[in-house]
């Protein structure tokens, strides 16, 4: 399970010692604390209720005028997690083991400004979305060949069929390089026509890509029919359709860096295929007039590099791993020079 809404409740504080000016203990906070080894789903069967309450604060009394504050409640999430109130407003992100975020804090003990009256905690339900963190998502609708990829460049072992539809949940693999470098990859649930809008799996895939840090596109060189219901897309028509679901769902999705693996080389005539392609690629716009309208999106990606590929035979799966690593590090490399660049304007203007 990749969503889940929990019910949290800061603990009410202790009650104050009104003759004594005494003041009662906090309640108690409730935290998401991000740890490996643990998923959404123990959660739900752990606690069935999906409540989590913190504890009471302490009354003031004779021995302590200041009440101890409540026990915290901390529920323990995977990495990877968004967190959303139930508005649907973002409260924040889990990335990585030992993340906190406060979801629910304690109310006031008893004191002066409250009478010494103990004031609740605050009451909320949060939705915990997960979305999956990988440094290169593949995108490519129903069988064109990821699940064959991403075992054939890393160690997963993906369900693999000659049907579409055999990616039903992510798959996650390792690419590993003889330096023990190690890029991750994620294998999504295929796309279909109309997944912006949430048809088939829609809006599951999109959100899970968006954690990505670059997109590889994986097409069929020879095109693609979903169904005996469905057109025939040639290549390029699959590309420009992926382009905008990605681009109708989140416009900046279209934006992150993209590769593009021309998949299944080993059938006959791929070669032809291909050169109409890359015709059609170099020059996208002298090929737009021949595709529906409803089909275009508003601009077209520029990938960094096009490498045909055969999963099934192995070709060009070296020059992939090598095209990806490349990509990773340059967009690395920049992030590295921009924060450099700010660090020295934050630098110079304080010096003003």
């Amino acid at each position: 399970m990749d969503s889940l809404r929990i019910y949290v409740k800061g603990g009410t504080g202790g009650m104050g010692h009104p003759r004594l000016g005494g003041e009662g203990g906090r309640g108690g906070d409730v935290w998401l604390v991000a740890q490996e080894k643990t998923t959404l789903k123990r959660i739900k069967d752990q606690c069935p209720h999906k409540r989590f309450v913190a504890g009471v604060g302490a009354p003031s009394s004779v021995r302590a005028l200041k009440g101890e504050k409540g026990r915290d409640c901390e529920v323990v999430v995977p990495p990877g997690i968004s967190v959303l109130s139930c508005d649907g407003e973002k409260i924040g992100e889990l990335n990585k083991a030992g993340d906190r975020i406060l979801v629910a804090r304690g109310g006031l003990g008893g004191c002066l400004v409250t009478n010494f009256l103990p004031l609740k905690g605050q009451i909320q339900t949060v939705h915990l979305d997960f979305k999956l963190i990988a440094d290169v998502g593949l995108v490519g609708f129903p069988n064109a060949g990821k699940s064959s990829l991403l075992s054939k460049i890393s160690h997963a072992k993906p369900q693999i069929a000659d049907y579409p539809f055999t990616t039903v949940k992510p798959e996650l693999g390792k690419i590993m390089y003889p330096d023990y470098k190690q890029i991750s990859v994620a294998d999504l649930p295929g796309l279909i026509e109309g997944a912006h809008a949430n048809r088939g799996m829609g809006h599951k895939f999109l959100k899970h890509i968006e954690r990505t840090k670059q997109l590889l596109f994986v097409v069929d060189v020879s095109g693609f029919r979903l169904s005996s219901k469905t057109r025939f897309r040639t290549a390029f028509e699959t590309i420009l359709l992926l382009t905008q679901e990605l681009e109708l769902y989140k416009e900046e999705l279209r934006t992150k860096p993209a590769l593009l693996a021309v998949n299944k080389m080993d059938l006959p005539n791929a070669q032809n295929s291909l050169n109409e392609l890359m015709k059609q690629l170099q020059n996208p716009q002298d090929s737009l007039h021949l595709v529906e309208k409803e089909m275009l999106p508003q601009s077209t990606i520029d990938f960094k590099d096009i490498i045909p590929v055969s999963a099934h035979t192995g070709e060009g799966i070296e020059e992939l791993k090598t095209c990806i690593r490349k990509s990773l590090d340059e967009e690395a490399e920049k992030e590295k020079e921009e924060y450099q660049k700010e660090k020295l304007r934050i630098l110079q203007t304080s010096e003003v």
